[in-house]
């Protein structure tokens, strides 16, 4: 993981039409997100992302070279803005730490007063218009957001999430799924990697079983009448974890929620971090269509 770790410092100087700047949102726990501000967009509104970061909860950072150079893609690619959260890692700080940062980010945004207080911040940038989006343990953040922010939509006055983004996320259970014993070896996972940061996230006395771990498991929490946003789900024929994402997908359409699975036969986890590979340009084709869909059901412009 800390090749992958290389850190790059915000740029308010447009690079690739993008420009970046760091905004503190919860500063007793130094808790910050990366904003990406598209330019040369003639979009009258722009949608907002709050993305979440993987690294299995223990690694990487909002910093991190992949995710400025991924998110930077998403905002010039899709005219939107992007909010990349910085989070608290574990084994320091243990679940629900990082459940509690993903929803302070949300309520910061919908206060008004702060973005008023942010120079930078565009002022066509759409809060009615949010996805939450997030990547292996950051698509375990992002799902357990939308469960949390639809139990608890009352509570924001102008803020609306309208669909989630969730890229081959980071569950799991104490059983030893199919995809996990054919795919040992594959690159970025192993299991015993995987065991060592579901121990490091959980406290003393959960197990693997627990919802926050499997979320489609004995012990899954009841969505049954939750408001779930749209999902669109990408999952890899080369991710030892894609059966998990697979039970997830099963999971929702069992309690009737839409949702869409995107599976590409060839991708390895974290594909979408290297722009050469043909998959990578094609999730973007996917999550633009599927901006535009959910969108079109709240305005008529398109991205």
């Amino acid at each position: 993981m800390n090749l992958l770790d290389r850190h790059v410092a915000p740029n308010p100087t447009p690079h690739n039409s993008v420009s970046t700047h760091d905004v503190v949102f919860d500063p007793s726990n130094n808790l910050w997100f990366r904003l990406f501000v598209p330019h040369k967009s003639d979009v009258v509104s722009l949608p907002i992302i709050v993305f979440f970061h993987g690294g299995g909860f223990a690694f990487l950072s909002a910093a991190s070279h992949v995710y400025d150079a991924v998110c930077r893609r998403f905002a010039r690619k899709l005219n939107a803005v992007v909010c990349s959260v910085e989070y608290r890692l574990s084994p320091e700080h243990k679940f629900p730490s990082q459940y509690d940062d993903t929803f302070a980010v949300l309520k910061f945004l919908d206060n008004p007063e702060n973005r008023k207080n942010l120079p930078f911040w565009p002022e066509n940038a759409d809060v009615s218009t949010v996805f939450i989006a997030g990547d292996s343990a950051g698509g375990n953040l992002a799902h357990h957001l939308a469960v949390n922010y639809a139990k608890s939509s009352s509570t924001f006055s102008l803020l609306k999430v309208i669909g989630l983004v969730n890229i081959q996320p980071f569950f799991g259970g104490k059983e030893r799924v199919n995809s996990e014993v054919e795919l040992e070896g594959a690159p970025v996972v192993s299991m015993d990697r995987t065991q060592w940061l579901w121990k490091a996230f959980l406290p003393d006395g959960l197990d693997c079983d627990h919802w926050a771990v499997n979320v489609s498991g004995p012990n899954a929490m009841n969505i049954s009448g939750v408001e779930y946003p749209p999902t669109l789900l990408f999952v890899g024929g080369f991710d030892p974890l894609k059966d998990w994402q697979k039970r997830y997908y099963e999971w929702l359409r069992r309690n009737e929620k839409d949702v869409k699975l995107v599976e590409y036969s060839s991708a390895i986890h974290a594909f979408y971090v290297f722009p050469e590979l043909p998959e990578a340009e094609l999730l973007f084709a996917e999550v633009k269509e599927f901006f535009n869909n959910q969108i079109s059901k709240v305005r008529r412009t398109k991205i």
